[in-house]
């Protein structure tokens, strides 16, 4: 297959980004086209839908073999499930797809037509294999079950940002990282509340510490 473009966010590793899409309407990026693929024709009618869904490359998760069974971290990282019952980046072929919100599509001289995109759940640069719309009427299924999933505890952290250290992060970055931190980056297995965490976003190193439903930043380092 050939890649179309990348998408851009403001992660730089893979550590904090959300283990879904839309889980953070706040997180915003883009998606930049290579230049036989910006021919504003094939935008048409793509400025209709809300949504979108991205077929992307897990271009930092690559293995030479597959395993047949993977751990899920929010199954606590001990217990196996099929790779095809999961969205492990580590399978046959290392394709992710994601269903974000089209917020607006720009036209521009240099880069032609620039998608600017809300819910990501991307690493920065990633390979962009194809864009298509979401349909609801096919691709939303209210009646759909979620297989493990369902006893997956989603409930959001609070999160105990201080002031002088939420004053350094740029206010238009503010929402997607405390949206970021509520999810609860850590894996599933760890709960160690002594232990200390860093999420690199925006341009920052956001330190922090997890004491029962409490996350509470600690420090924030510009890198």
């Amino acid at each position: 297959m050939n890649i179309i473009g990348h998408v851009y966010t403001d992660f730089q590793e893979k550590f904090g980004i959300p283990r879904q899409s839309g889980l953070v309407d706040e997180l915003t990026g883009t998606v930049v086209f290579l230049p036989e693929y910006r021919q504003p024709e094939a935008f048409r009618g793509l400025e209709d839908f809300s949504h979108i869904w991205i077929l992307w490359e897990f271009h930092k998760a690559k293995r030479e073999n597959w395993s047949a069974t993977v751990k899920p971290p929010k199954l606590g990282g001990n217990k196996r499930m099929g790779v095809f019952a999961t969205r492990s980046p580590f399978r046959p072929n290392n394709i992710g797809l994601s269903s974000v919100k089209l917020t607006g599509i720009e036209y521009t001289d240099d880069y032609g037509p620039i998608l600017h995109i809300s819910g990501v759940d991307l690493l920065n640069g990633t390979p962009v294999y194809d864009i298509k719309p979401y349909i609801p009427y096919t691709d939303c299924h209210p009646d759909a079950i979620g297989g493990f999933t369902e006893h997956i505890h989603t409930e959001k952290l609070d999160v105990i940002f201080p002031p002088e250290l939420l004053a350094m992060i740029p206010e238009a970055k503010r929402p997607a990282l405390i949206g970021i931190l509520a999810e609860d980056p850590r894996p599933g297995y760890q709960h160690d509340p002594d232990r200390r965490y860093g999420v690199a976003f925006a341009g920052f190193d956001v330190r922090f510490h997890i004491n029962g439903n409490v996350l509470t930043v600690c420090e924030v380092v510009a890198v």
